[in-house]
C-alpha cells in the first residue's frame, strides 16, 4: 500500500471509530464527525436536488465525502470502503460516472472513465506488481484497442475482447521474439508472423497458439522449409529449400521448431483483478423513491441499514455498501410498486395515449410470450413421404460412411465439376456396395461430394454426429406446410440440421455458385450465409421416374434459447406484413418487415463486424446475380414476466432493486444487458458467441407513424435480449421469370417495394434495411 494511501486509510479509520462510537450512544444511525454532521432526512427533503457537501459514515465502515443531492452522491467525491478500497471522483446519482481513480489495499489502481459504477471507457490500470494497460475498457473488462506492459517485461499491442487479445495485435517477448498477426481468444490463432531474436521467423497460419496449416519458415542464411504444419509429425508435409550458400539445415527436422523455438513464447498471462470497482457498488434510492416508500420518517432520523453490494456478475447481494432505510421498508415497495411486473401492461406505458388506448399503429407491440413447441410433425409409418425418408437416410448413410483419404481444403477445379453423374442403385434386396432395406427400390445421387464433404470439414462437423442425426434411430419431422417456393422442410430430431427439397433450378443455380460459395465460406468463417452441408438425388423406380432433389443446411434455431420471436426481413414492403390475427402469433410464427416493432441494438465491436459481414455477403450474392435472400432472425428474450409479457430493462431492474444493469445518471438504460453479464462471467459461454450465434443485444421497441414505414420511431423502451441471425434463400436468381415479375408488379405498385428487382439494387435496398434495423448499443 502506498504512503499517501495508508496515510489516508489510517486518518478514516480513526473517524469511523468516533462515529461508530457516537452512533453506539445515540442508536440513530447519525454519525458527528469533524466541523460537520449527517444530514437528517428531513433535512434533505427541504430542499430536494440541491446540491451541496456532505460527510457521512455509515455503520459497515464505508466513509462518503463530497458533493451530495436527492439523498446520494452527486458530483464530484471521495468513498472509502471499510477494506481500504477507495474511488475518488465523479458521481451521477449514487453511481460512480464519469472519470475517477480507483485503489485497492494491494497499490493498484485504475484511473479513467467509469460508467454506471464500471470501469467503462478509455482508462489505465497499473496493477500491484507494475504490470500496466491502457486503453479502452467495457464493462470492467479490456475490450477494443489497448496496450500492455507485462511485470516480466512482455509488451502487447492491439486489439483485446473481453480481456483477452483478440484480432490484430503485435506481441514483444522480453528475450526480443515477437509476434504480429491474428489473435483470438488470448492465443495466436489466423495468419501471423513470428519473428525471433536470432533472425529466424515463421509466416503462415496458427492454430491455438502454434503453427497450424500451411506456412514458411526461414532461417537467417536464406533456407527455408514450405510445407504443411502440425504439432503431431504424421500430418506434417513440405520441401526444405537449402541456402545458395549451402549451410542449409538439410538434416533438419521440421518438429525443432516445436521443441526448440516456441517453448520460450508462451503469453503472460498478466495480473488479475481481485474486487472489480462495480463490486463496491452502493445502492442509493433517488429522493422520490424516497419519499414514496418513507413517508413516516419526514421528522425522523435515518437509520443506517446493512446494506446490498454487487456481486460480479452485477446482482445484489447482502454485504458491505450502503442503503437508506431497512430491507423491508424498501423490499416489499420495490417489489410491489416498480418490480411486480404490471402484468396488465408490462414495458408499453410510453406507447399509450391520452384515453389509455394502446397505440393501433404498431402491429403485434403488445407481445405476449407463449410456451415454445417443437415445430414439424414425426414421419411415422403410414406417411406419405415415409419411404423418400428412408431412402435419403440410407443414401446419407453410403455417402458419409465411405471411407475418404486426408482431404487438403485446396480443391481442384475437378471437384466442381457437374457434368459427372455418377448414380447408385438401392435395390431392396441389397447390392455388393449398398446394404438390404425395407424401402422402396430407388436410385442416388451426390452432387460434388469432395466439396461438400470439404466443406462439412470446414464448417467443423463432425462425420458421426452428422450422419446420427440425420440416419439415427430417430426419425425425422416435417414442417407443417411447404414455403412459398413449394418446397418442403424437414428437421431432424436434435434440430441440428434442416433438409429442403429442391427445384431443378435452384440446383443448377447452386452448382454454378459453388465455387465462388466455398471460396467465400472459407474466407470468411463469420459469414452469416446459409451452411449447405449435402447436395442429393433420389430417383424412384416405376413409370413417373419422380426425382426428388434436397439440400442438407444448418437449422439456424438450433441453440439453448427459445426463440421467442422470429422474424425474415428482405427490406421490402409489398406482401410483407404477417397475415394472421394476434391470438394466433406464437414462437413459431415467421414475421416480416412491416411486423417489426424493434431497432436491435449491439455492441460496438459486434456491430462493426456485423456491418463489414453484411457487406461482404451481400457483394457476394450480387456478384453471382441473387436476390430475394432474407435475413432471418431469432429473438430471445431474457427476462419475461408471469404473464407471459417480456420485461423492459427498467422493470427488471426495478424489480431486482437497482442492479448495476439499472438505469444511469441521464436516465439512458446502459449498453451491457444481464445476458452480457451471464456470458461475460461464464468463459464456456464467452467461446460459443460469435457472430448471428447467442449474441447478447438490446431491443428498443418502435412505433410507426403509418402502414408503410418499414422501420418506425424509437420510444425509449429497452428489453435484455439474445439474437440469432444469418441469410438465407440464396438461390434465386435474377432469371427471365423474375424479371417478368418486376416488370408486371411495377405496374401495379411502387417499384422499390416490391421483392423481384436487380440485385444490384435488391442488394443496396437490403443494407439500408438491415443497417436500421441495426445499430450501435450506445
Amino acid at each position: 500500500m502506498s504512503k499517501e494511501l495508508h496515510g489516508i486509510v489510517k486518518g478514516w479509520e480513526s473517524k469511523v471509530r468516533k462515529a461508530q462510537a457516537a452512533a453506539k450512544k445515540k442508536r440513530a444511525g447519525v454519525s458527528i464527525f469533524g466541523t460537520m454532521s449527517v444530514a437528517h432526512v428531513d433535512d434533505d427533503l427541504d430542499n430536494p436536488g440541491e446540491v451541496y457537501h456532505a460527510e457521512k459514515v455509515f455503520s459497515n465502515g464505508d466513509m462518503y465525502t463530497g458533493q451530495w443531492a436527492d439523498n446520494c452522491p452527486n458530483g464530484h467525491g471521495k468513498y472509502l470502503w471499510s477494506d481500504g478500497c477507495m474511488y475518488v471522483g465523479e458521481w451521477v446519482r449514487g453511481k460512480t460516472n464519469g472519470k475517477g481513480k480507483f485503489s485497492w489495499p494491494s497499490g493498484a489502481t485504475y484511473e479513467g472513465q467509469f460508467k454506471n459504477g464500471y470501469m467503462d471507457g478509455e482508462g489505465t490500470y497499473i496493477g500491484c506488481s507494475n504490470d500496466t494497460y491502457r486503453g479502452s475498457w467495457v464493462f470492467n473488462m479490456k475490450h477494443g484497442r489497448g496496450t500492455k506492459n507485462y511485470t516480466n517485461g512482455d509488451h502487447y499491442d492491439g486489439n483485446w475482447r473481453r480481456g483477452r487479445p483478440d484480432g490484430q495485435g503485435r506481441y514483444q517477448w522480453n528475450n526480443g521474439n515477437q509476434y504480429i498477426g491474428q489473435w483470438r481468444n488470448g492465443k495466436m490463432n489466423g495468419s501471423g508472423t513470428m519473428i525471433w531474436a536470432s533472425g529466424n521467423r515463421y509466416d503462415g497460419c496458427w492454430e491455438d497458439g502454434l503453427p497450424k496449416g500451411n506456412g514458411t519458415y526461414r532461417w537467417l542464411d536464406g533456407s527455408f522449409y514450405v510445407g504443411v504444419w502440425s504439432q503431431d509429425p504424421k500430418e506434417m508435409t513440405g520441401t526444405y529449400y537449402p541456402s545458395t550458400s549451402q549451410i542449409g539445415h538439410f538434416d533438419w527436422d521440421p518438429q525443432e521448431v516445436y521443441i526448440n523455438y516456441l517453448k520460450d513464447c508462451r503469453i503472460s498471462r498478466g495480473e488479475k483483478i481481485s474486487v472489480f470497482p462495480s463490486q463496491k457498488m452502493v445502492n442509493w434510492p433517488c429522493e422520490g423513491e424516497f419519499l414514496q416508500k418513507q413517508p413516516t420518517l419526514k421528522n425522523s432520523r435515518v437509520n443506517v441499514a446493512r446494506t446490498k453490494r454487487a456481486s460480479a456478475d452485477g446482482r445484489l447481494s447482502s454485504a458491505g455498501g450502503t442503503s437508506w432505510g431497512s430491507e423491508s421498508d424498501f423490499g416489499s415497495e420495490t417489489n410491489g410498486q416498480m418490480g411486480r411486473g404490471r402484468e396488465d401492461d408490462e414495458g408499453f406505458g410510453s406507447l399509450r395515449s391520452d384515453d389509455g388506448d394502446t397505440s393501433k399503429r404498431n402491429r403485434h407491440h403488445h407481445i405476449r410470450i407463449q410456451p415454445t413447441k417443437r415445430q414439424g410433425r414425426t414421419i411415422t409409418k403410414g406417411h406419405r413421404n415415409y419411404e423418400l425418408m428412408l431412402n435419403l437416410q440410407l443414401g446419407i448413410r453410403h455417402s458419409v460412411g465411405r471411407p475418404a483419404p486426408a482431404q487438403s481444403l485446396d480443391l481442384r477445379t475437378t471437384a466442381f465439376d457437374t457434368r459427372e453423374k455418377l448414380w447408385t442403385k438401392f435395390p431392396p434386396e441389397g447390392s455388393k456396395y449398398t446394404p438390404p432395406h425395407q424401402s422402396c427400390d430407388f436410385r442416388w445421387k451426390d452432387y460434388c461430394p469432395l466439396v461438400f464433404r470439404t466443406l462439412r470439414k470446414l464448417f467443423k462437423v463432425d462425420p458421426a454426429d452428422y450422419m446420427i442425426s440425420i440416419c439415427g434411430n430417430d426419425a425425422l419431422r416435417e414442417l407443417s406446410s411447404p414455403g412459398k417456393s413449394g418446397s418442403f422442410f424437414y428437421l431432424t430430431n436434435d434440430d441440428k440440421y434442416m433438409i429442403k427439397t429442391m427445384k431443378k433450378a435452384e440446383v443448377k443455380v447452386l452448382l454454378r455458385m459453388l465455387p465462388a460459395y466455398y471460396n467465400h465460406v472459407r474466407a470468411f468463417e463469420n459469414t452469416l450465409i446459409a451452411k449447405f452441408y449435402g447436395l442429393h438425388c433420389v430417383k424412384l423406380t416405376g413409370s413417373a421416374q419422380k426425382k426428388v432433389r434436397f439440400v442438407i443446411m444448418g437449422n439456424l434455431f438450433c441453440t439453448e434459447y427459445a426463440i421467442h420471436r422470429r422474424f425474415d426481413l428482405k427490406g421490402s414492403s409489398h406482401g410483407r406484413l404477417t397475415d394472421k390475427p394476434e391470438s394466433e402469433i406464437d414462437s413459431t410464427t415467421t414475421l416480416k418487415d412491416l411486423d417489426l416493432n424493434f431497432i436491435f441494438r449491439l455492441q460496438k465491436i459486434w456491430f462493426q463486424e456485423f456491418c463489414r459481414q453484411v457487406d461482404r455477403d451481400c457483394d457476394f450474392l450480387e456478384q453471382e446475380r441473387i436476390m430475394d435472400y432474407s435475413l432471418l432472425v431469432g429473438v430471445h428474450f431474457r427476462e419475461v414476466s408471469q404473464s407471459g409479457e417480456p420485461l423492459t430493462c427498467e422493470a427488471r431492474s426495478s424489480r431486482a432493486g437497482n442492479t448495476p444493469g439499472d438505469l444511469n445518471g441521464e436516465g439512458a438504460t446502459p449498453r451491457l444487458s444481464k445476458a452480457d453479464m451471464d456470458l461475460l462471467f461464464d468463459p464456456s459461454r464467452c467461446a460459443s458467441i460469435r457472430l448471428g450465434i447467442s449474441m447478447p443485444a438490446r431491443a428498443e421497441a418502435t412505433v410507426r407513424k403509418n402502414d408503410f414505414e418499414l422501420i418506425g420511431e424509437p420510444t425509449g423502451e429497452f428489453y435484455d435480449i439474445v439474437l440469432i441471425f444469418g441469410i438465407i434463400d440464396i438461390l434465386q436468381d435474377y432469371d427471365i421469370s423474375k424479371k417478368l415479375e418486376h416488370a408486371y408488379k411495377s405496374i401495379q405498385f411502387d417499384p422499390t417495394s416490391i421483392s423481384a428487382v436487380d440485385p444490384r439494387q435488391y442488394s443496396r435496398r437490403f443494407r439500408d434495411f438491415v443497417f436500421k434495423a441495426f445499430t450501435e448499443d450506445s
